[in-house]
């Protein structure tokens, strides 16, 4: 598949975007009372979001889970916004009422971050039929981990979206740990996405740190979505980097294990070979590494300095 110079520019940025922005939440973790709440990260699969957002377009939707910030900034949410609400401010995208692990961003079409493991194929499905009643020529996306592909209602979900054809792509973002527990602890098969097969449904493997892959698997099955045909299973293989919260000390995951998946690190890929088909010059990219680190500046200062929400504010904004 041919991808543009500006679709490949587009891809690095929100990968950078991502990465620096995640980098920050893990410094501001160290500090004693600076965010509320568990902070799960990301860092290391960002290639997926960055990837599969790339693929959609304003009006498909997404529904994500407890590691959603690479998903939302891919999907066009206002790192502002999402930094506020991370930091619980009022000027959050939620006016803090979510925090980092129930964000909702309805202007990009993400209404719904689920920390229920499973959750988000049933609320995606729901999604995807009422785009199929409408007619209209969009999709609804669902991340999970491999962890969720175990739970009931991912198989309730494969087996509904196949049974209407929706246009609904269901995105396993497999980096080998469910929590804590290891992959081949709680999975028998080699490929979550062998289990696609089961619903009369295409299933793939693809390399999860490989953004322009993941870009081009995502787009083919969103034309497959919007022509009728019915929902993919796209699984991911990647890897993250840090614990599955902040306060994870990782001492089930090998160092050896975490070095090597760091040594195939999604960005350096891109960036290199991009730079190799002079696609972008060096000074280019350090003036785009410069502005992306400034905008996360100015995220983690808007958040610093937006005042928290009042006790009153508790029962506004609560319905739609």
């Amino acid at each position: 598949m041919q991808i543009s110079k500006e679709k490949k520019l587009e891809i690095l940025r929100s990968l950078l975007l991502s990465r620096r922005f995640e980098e920050a939440l893990t410094e501001l973790c160290k500090i004693q009372g600076k965010i509320p709440g568990m902070m799960i990260l990301c860092t290391g699969q960002e290639a997926v979001g960055a990837g599969v957002c790339a693929a959609l377009q304003p009006n498909d939707a997404i529904i994500t889970n407890h590691r959603s910030h690479s998903h939302l900034l891919a999907k066009g949410a206002d790192p502002k916004s999402l930094m506020a609400e991370i930091f619980g401010k009022r000027t959050g995208c939620n006016r803090g009422k979510s925090g980092t692990l129930h964000l909702a961003v309805p202007e990009i079409n993400a209404p719904c971050t689920t920390t229920v493991v499973g959750g988000g194929p049933p609320i995606a499905v729901g999604r995807a039929f009422a785009q199929q009643y409408r007619k209209e020529k969009t999709v609804t996306v669902c991340f999970i981990g491999d962890g969720a592909a175990n739970e009931g209602s991912f198989h309730e979900a494969l087996n509904l979206a196949s049974v209407w054809s929706l246009p609904v792509i269901f995105v396993c973002e497999n980096n080998l740990y469910a929590g804590a527990q290891r992959y081949e602890e709680h999975t028998k098969v080699k490929h979550i996405a062998d289990r696609a097969a089961g619903y009369a449904m295409p299933g793939m493997v693809v390399d999860g740190n490989d953004a322009l892959e993941v870009y081009a698997s995502a787009r083919e099955a969103r034309v497959r979505a919007v022509a009728g045909e019915g929902p993919t299973l796209i699984e991911y293989k990647t890897y993250r980097w840090r614990g599955h919260g902040e306060n994870d000390l990782q001492l089930y995951q090998p160092t050896e294990e975490i070095a090597a998946w760091q040594a195939s690190c999604p960005i350096p890929k891109l960036r290199s070979d991009m730079l190799a088909q002079k696609l972008i010059s060096a000074e280019e990219l350090r003036e785009m590494e410069s502005r992306i680190d400034a905008v996360v500046q100015d995220a983690v200062r808007f958040a610093e300095e937006s005042p928290y929400p009042e006790p009153r504010e508790a029962l506004e904004d609560v319905f739609a």
